[in-house]
């Protein structure tokens, strides 16, 4: 399952990285003979009177997109690390314009335009002949010789334009210049990670749960088949080096402590009655942490009914719709 959920991510990411606003099976503008110029600068232009200069790396990303947007090769080149642009020399002409399509989602060739917003980070616009966009850099977040830099693009082909790309760009400097390393990077980011795992795997946590619940109570009865009674608790149906009434033998570990596959077990004697066939007991599974492990709540009841609802992860009830 979680191959299968990274794959779905990286190919949806994919696709919205290399598919221009205006898609790329129409037939494209003509592109200038002549594209615009763009002189990428180590110190940024000068920005109106109270508005700080952009860093050097958002300075560097600024120029990079500027060139993109303009299909100016020589420009953009300049931002590739050496090994890249070793790599980026050797493509054909059409595969260099569709690297650098993708930097700014748009077909044609275009002109850049820069300004910088009241903090003073950079704004580019690229219009082209059939369509332009706005790309706004976010904050710098520096981390030795890597720089991550969030950016939005959004389509104002249109009134209104449309809803932003959002990208995490990543920079590494090399040789005392910002070089481009990632054109949009799933990073490891082990908190959110740890959610989105826990919420693709809820599904599987709840069918185990119910399995497990099951597992327990045929555990359960067979201890009473063995000892015409009930175990006081789960801690009886353990293992032992010596099978006994204490220790019977009948469940792993985990389930013997009451948790497992996200999820906590409880058993209750009804009646405060363990002696003999007629004693009833109840079994409930519920989520470790509601929301992330489990949403459901199941509860075996003292006929050995199972039942499963939405408590908000509270213990569930004989009322409870009933499941086989």
């Amino acid at each position: 399952m979680t191959r299968k959920y990274f794959l779905v991510v990286v190919s949806a990411f994919v696709l919205a990285l290399s598919t221009p606003f205006h898609a790329l099976g129409q037939e494209s503008s003509p592109r200038p003979d002549s594209p615009t110029p763009v002189t990428p600068t180590t110190t940024p232009p000068s920005s109106p009177a109270g508005v700080p200069s952009p860093d050097a790396p958002s300075a560097a990303l600024r120029d990079l997109l500027a060139a993109a947007c303009a299909h100016d090769e020589p420009s953009f080149e300049k931002f590739l690390t050496a090994r890249n642009a070793q790599s980026f020399a050797r493509l054909t002409p059409a595969a260099r314009t569709e690297l650098m399509k993708r930097f700014v989602l748009l077909d044609g060739a275009g002109k850049p335009t820069l300004s910088s917003n009241p903090s003073g980070r950079p704004d580019i616009r690229c219009t082209t002949a059939d369509g332009a966009a706005d790309i706004q850099l976010g904050g710098v977040e520096l981390h030795d010789n890597i720089a991550l830099l969030p950016l939005d693009i959004r389509d104002v082909s249109e009134l209104g334009g449309g809803d932003p790309h959002h990208i995490l760009m990543g920079m590494v400097r090399e040789n005392s210049s910002w070089k481009i390393l990632s054109l949009g990077m799933l990073f490891l980011d082990l908190p959110s990670l740890e959610v989105e795992w826990d919420q693709a795997s809820i599904g599987g946590n709840e069918r185990n749960a119910l399995n497990d619940l099951k597992t327990i109570a045929r555990a359960i009865e067979n201890y009473r088949l063995t000892y015409s009674r009930l175990p006081g608790s789960l801690a009886k149906l353990g293992h032992t080096a010596k099978t006994s009434a204490e220790a019977a033998g009948l469940l792993d570990a985990d389930l013997v402590a009451g948790k497992s596959n996200g999820y906590l077990f409880r058993m209750v004697i009804a009646g405060a009655n363990e002696i003999g066939a007629p004693a009833q007991y109840e079994l409930s599974a519920t989520p470790a942490t509601y929301g992330r492990t489990g949403k459901l709540s199941f509860y075996r009841d003292t006929k050995g009914i199972l039942h499963a609802a939405d408590h908000q992860g509270g213990v569930g009830h004989s009322i409870d719709p009933v499941i086989e």
